[in-house]
C-alpha cells in the first residue's frame, strides 16, 4: 500500500519503537521492526519513523530510557503522530507512564495483533474468539483507560467516582468473558462432534507463519476460493475441503497463522481453531523461503507447534515463493559472513532443508512453480499414512 496514498487518506500516522536487548542483532530488529510496520498497515496505518534503543533489559517503567522517551515526544509533537507502537506487550504500568509522558494513543504488539484479529474476523465464531481474547487483555490494563480521572491517583480522600467505575467495568468484563467462555465451549463441543463425524479419512492441515501463501496452496488443492491476500492474518477461520490426488481421498484444513510473539490470549480463545492442528494425521508447514527471516519463521512455527501440543507430529515442509527469492552474489574479496541470500537458490536446495527427514519441496504457489512434484511427494506421504490405517485396502496400490 501507497505510504502517500495512506496519508492522502488521512490514515492513522503512526511510529514505532523496539528496543534491542540480550542477543538480538541490530539487522534482527530491523526485521522485527518491518514486521511491525506490515502489522501497521495492515491494520490501516502509515508508518512515518522507527525508534530503536540497546537496552541490557527493558525499561520496566517505561520500555524505552527516559531520554529517549524524551525524543520520542519530541517526534511525535512535531510531525502530529496519532498512535505510538511498541514491539512488544506493554505491562499496565508502563502502558500507563507512557500515555502521561507521550500524551498520544499507545498501543503495543498484543494490541495491534487483535485489533488486526477483529478485523479481520468474519464468522460469529471468530468474532467471539477475538472479543473474548481482547477482553482477556483489556481487564487488567482498566486503570489506564481512567488516565483522565487525577483525582484516583491521591491518597485519602482522593477514592473518587474513578474507581468505581473501574470496579463496576471489571465486574462487566468479567461477566462478558464467563458467558463468552461457556459460548465458546458449546461451539467447540459442536465442532468436535463434526469433526468426529468426519469418517476416517486422513487429515491434513496447512500450517506456518502468516502470510507465506497456505490460502494459495489450499485454492490450488483443492480447487476452492478461500480468500487470499497479501496482508497479514488474511484468513482465521479455519476452512476443510475434501481433496483427492490420485485414488486417495483426504481432507485438509487451512488454519490461522501463526507469528512471532503471537498473543496467549488468541492461542487460548482460538483452541478449537487449533484442534484441527492438533488432531491433524500430517501438517504441511509452509515456509516464505524468500522471506529474508524465513529461517527465523520457521523455529517460531516450530515453537509455538509444541506449545499447543502438536510438536510429534509427521511434518512435509513446502518451501513456497521460489519466484521471488533474490540471490545476491558476494563479491570475490568480500571477507564477511556468508548470508542466505548470497546462496543460489539451487545450493540451498543441497544444504540441511534438502535433507529433512519428512521431506520437502520448493515450490511457486502463485506461479504454479513444481507443484506436480509436490502433489507426487504428498500423495507419497499421505498414501503411506493410509495404508498403515487401512492394510486391508493395500491390494488397491
Amino acid at each position: 500500500m501507497d505510504r502517500n496514498k495512506l496519508i492522502e487518506d488521512k490514515a492513522e500516522r503512526v511510529v514505532l519503537v523496539s528496543v534491542i536487548s540480550g542477543t538480538a542483532t541490530d539487522r534482527q530488529v530491523n526485521e522485527y521492526l518491518d514486521e511491525l510496520e506490515f502489522l501497521a498497515q495492515t491494520a490501516g496505518a502509515v508508518t512515518l519513523k522507527k525508534f530503536t534503543q540497546k537496552l541490557p533489559v527493558i525499561n520496566q517503567k517505561s520500555y524505552v530510557g527516559a531520554g529517549k522517551l524524551s525524543e520520542i515526544k519530541e517526534y511525535v509533537i512535531e510531525h502530529e503522530i496519532d498512535c505510538v507502537i511498541f514491539d512488544d506487550e506493554l505491562s499496565p504500568s508502563q502502558l500507563r507512564n507512557i500515555e502521561l509522558s507521550l500524551g498520544v494513543k499507545i498501543l503495543d504488539r498484543t494490541n495491534l495483533i487483535l485489533d488486526i484479529f477483529a478485523k479481520r474476523a468474519a464468522t460469529a465464531y471468530a468474532k467471539k474468539q477475538v472479543e473474548l481474547a481482547q477482553y482477556q487483555y483489556l481487564l487488567p490494563r482498566l486503570t489506564g483507560m481512567w488516565t483522565h480521572l487525577e483525582r484516583q491517583r491521591g491518597g485519602i480522600g482522593m477514592r473518587g467516582p474513578g474507581e468505581s467505575e473501574i470496579e463496576t467495568d471489571r465486574r462487566i468484563i468479567r461477566d462478558k468473558i464467563s458467558r463468552l467462555k461457556e459460548e465458546l465451549k458449546k461451539i467447540d463441543r459442536q465442532m468436535s462432534v463434526q469433526r468426529s463425524g468426519r469418517g476416517e479419512m486422513v487429515r491434513v492441515a496447512l500450517v506456518g507463519y502468516t502470510n507465506v501463501g497456505k490460502s494459495t496452496l489450499m485454492n490450488i488443492l483443492a480447487k476452492s476460493n478461500v480468500f487470499a491476500e497479501n496482508k497479514l492474518f488474511a484468513t482465521l477461520d479455519t476452512t476443510v475441503r475434501k481433496v483427492v490426488i490420485d485414488n486417495i481421498p483426504f481432507l485438509l484444513s487451512d488454519t490461522v497463522g501463526f507469528i512471532r510473539k503471537l498473543p496467549h490470549q488468541l492461542v487460548e480463545s482460538f483452541k478449537s481453531t487449533l484442534d484441527e492442528v492438533r488432531e491433524a494425521d500430517l501438517l504441511v508447514h509452509v515456509v516464505d523461503i524468500s522471506h529474508p527471516n524465513f529461517e527465523d519463521q520457521l523455529n517460531v512455527v516450530n515453537k509455538t507447534l509444541q506449545e499447543i501440543g502438536a510438536g510429534d507430529k509427521p511434518v512435509f515442509v513446502v518451501f513456497n515463493k521460489i519466484d521471488t527469492y533474490r540471490h545476491v552474489p558476494k563479491e570475490e574479496d568480500d571477507l564477511t559472513p556468508m548470508k542466505k541470500e548470497n546462496i543460489p537458490l539451487e545450493e540451498l536446495m543441497n544444504t540441511w532443508m534438502g535433507k529433512m527427514q519428512a521431506g520437502c519441496v520448493f515450490i511457486s504457489a502463485k506461479e504454479k512453480i513444481n507443484l506436480e512434484t509436490f502433489k507426487r511427494n504428498l500423495y507419497a506421504v499421505i498414501r503411506g499414512i493410509h495404508q498403515a490405517r487401512y492394510p486391508y485396502n493395500n491390494f488397491l496400490f
